[in-house]
């Protein structure tokens, strides 16, 4: 199976990717640039996670997308949200985060930008990093989404480009176990909404890794 990366550069896509090569080919990975207060941070580490792994990298510049959106990873004027890690699972309390964060189609763009690469390098698959807990709050992390997008690219690719996320299915602390399982150099990735020198582990992307790494005894990597 030939494959093409959606990588962000954080955890789930990270950890999707190594899974993908652990079943067949990556031909290309995509980071995409829309002006979010951690572009630099996130391509430098998508940059760093492909060369890891000797695998070609591109970064898409969409500025446009930074231009329809006042969501707070771009608007600086906006404050990111900031939940103490025991509100993490109050649903009211997501719910707000998410829409704070929430950038217009961004999947869904992302996704079929992906597909006309992998049309056009032969590729079978797009990979994805979703994960069902933000699915809750996040409805293009779902399942019901991903299925959703491989019925109208069934129609959009003339060879039937599917999506598939290997991370999906799994909760971030599931999601550490399987990139330690598979080896995922874990001092490259970046997960924080922020684009400062460390992540700042306050931001929701970083309380939630934060949170999975120490449940599955990693915190070395946290305090890291």
């Amino acid at each position: 199976m030939k494959s093409i990366v959606l990588l962000s550069g954080g955890l789930d896509s990270t950890v999707s990717m190594a899974q993908a090569l652990r079943e067949g080919q990556v031909e290309l990975c995509l980071t995409m640039d829309y002006g979010q207060r951690a572009a630099a941070r996130e391509i430098a580490a998508a940059s760093a996670l492909a060369a890891y792994y000797k695998l070609a990298h591109r970064v898409i510049q969409l500025p446009f997308l930074g231009e329809v959106t006042t969501t707070s990873l771009v608007n600086k004027e906006e404050t990111i949200p900031e939940p103490a890690e025991e509100s993490l699972n109050d649903p009211q309390q997501a719910t707000a985060t998410a829409a704070a964060v929430w950038v217009p189609n961004r999947n869904g763009l992302f996704i079929n930008i992906a597909a006309c690469f992998a049309e056009a390098l032969g590729c079978e698959q797009v990979v994805t990093g979703f994960n069902r807990e933000e699915a809750a709050t996040f409805p293009d992390n779902s399942l019901d989404f991903l299925e959703a997008i491989n019925n109208s690219l069934a129609y959009s690719t003339a060879s039937g480009v599917r999506v598939v996320s290997y991370t999906a299915r799994l909760n971030k602390a599931e999601i550490v176990r399987l990139g330690q399982h598979l080896g995922v150099p874990w001092h490259l990735i970046w997960s924080c909404y922020y684009g400062g020198q460390t992540m700042c582990g306050r931001c929701e992307s970083c309380r939630r890794l934060g949170r999975a790494m120490a449940a599955a005894g990693l915190e070395d990597q946290v305090r890291r």
